[in-house]
């Protein structure tokens, strides 16, 4: 591909403005599927590990997070579609070739799934609750019978769910900036570790909060090392992709991306888990706010910047 095809900016990008608005619902939802996939694979995890009372948290009270998470994901992106009235169409098609086929079908799955999983714990959790119907009766007794089954589905489809988030973007074959097999991989890791941020932030157990923070730390140094190679690839590739990386290394999103996320969302709260884990006193809303707050900042730049990079023919 001649360099010259390429444009890189948005003052001198020659496409229809209507196309380039920054918009809330996608990054919105990217943020809140990761985020669900993240709590639904360690309450998982840990299920079939038998590890559910050491990590109660994990395991019984912050997935109660993820249908909330998932149905607000799915409200925004459904206020960004164009044609709202024929989103049912997703449902009628499946096309395996597809990256928005696999992540509807797969949002249609595991959004009943984060539901049973939520309510096979409610009386456990409020012990004077009392299911009105027989057929709740017996159904949440099958749940509770065969929750490892439900364990094993949810980790499935929260792993695809959090790859999805990034492929989706990465489907785009024209915009540079996304055409890398790496955005799946990284936005899955950046998933688990605001699911890991949200558990850390909401257990009372110190124990599994250091747990967390170990957990944590380790996701933080794979999202660094992706970011790492990303940039090296776009590198190291066609003069297309090495206009994409421009825009973070001296271009307009260079502060923004590398201040708040990688700074702010990653290497701040690296070091503030460091500093808890050797017996400092550090409040835990400040490294898990740190790195919710890094985690949606860095899908809002991935999808803005996305928009701006692309291919002239």
């Amino acid at each position: 591909m001649n360099e010259e095809l390429f444009i890189s900016g948005r003052d001198n990008l020659n496409i229809d403005p209507v196309l380039h608005i920054w918009h809330w619902q996608i990054p919105v939802y990217l943020f809140l599927g990761g985020l669900a996939a993240g709590l639904l694979f360690f309450a998982s995890l840990y299920t079939i590990q038998n590890k559910d009372k050491e990590y109660r948290t994990a395991v019984k009270i912050a997935p109660f997070l993820a249908p909330f998470a998932l149905i607000l994901g799915l409200i925004a992106l459904f206020l960004d579609l164009k044609h709202k009235l024929f989103f049912w169409q997703l449902y009628t098609t499946i096309r395996l070739e597809s990256p928005m086929s696999w992540g509807a079908w797969t949002l249609m799955i595991i959004t009943p799934l984060s539901m049973i999983w939520a309510a096979s714990y409610i009386k456990e959790i409020f012990p004077n609750w009392d299911w009105k119907f027989k057929w709740l009766i017996q159904f949440d007794k099958w749940v509770v019978k065969n929750r490892k089954v439900f364990a094993w589905l949810n980790i499935y489809y929260a792993i695809i769910l959090g790859v999805y988030t990034g492929i989706l973007l990465s489907a785009f074959n024209a915009r540079p900036l996304w055409n890398t097999s790496l955005l799946g991989p990284l936005f899955l890791v950046s998933g688990l570790s605001t699911g890991a941020a949200t558990i850390m932030w909401m257990s009372k157990d110190q124990a599994e909060r250091k747990m967390f923070s170990k957990i944590d730390l380790i996701l933080i140094g794979i999202e660094l090392f992706f970011i790492v190679h990303l940039f090296m690839g776009f590198l190291a590739s066609s003069q297309v992709q090495i206009e994409a990386a421009n825009l973070f290394l001296g271009g307009e999103y260079t502060a923004m991306f590398w201040i708040f996320v990688v700074g702010i969302g990653l290497i701040i709260p690296a070091v503030l888990e460091t500093l808890e884990l050797l017996g400092k006193h550090i409040p835990v809303f400040v490294p898990a706010t740190l790195i919710l707050i890094g985690g949606l900042v860095f899908r809002f730049i991935m999808v803005d910047a996305g928009q701006v990079t692309r291919y002239l023919y």
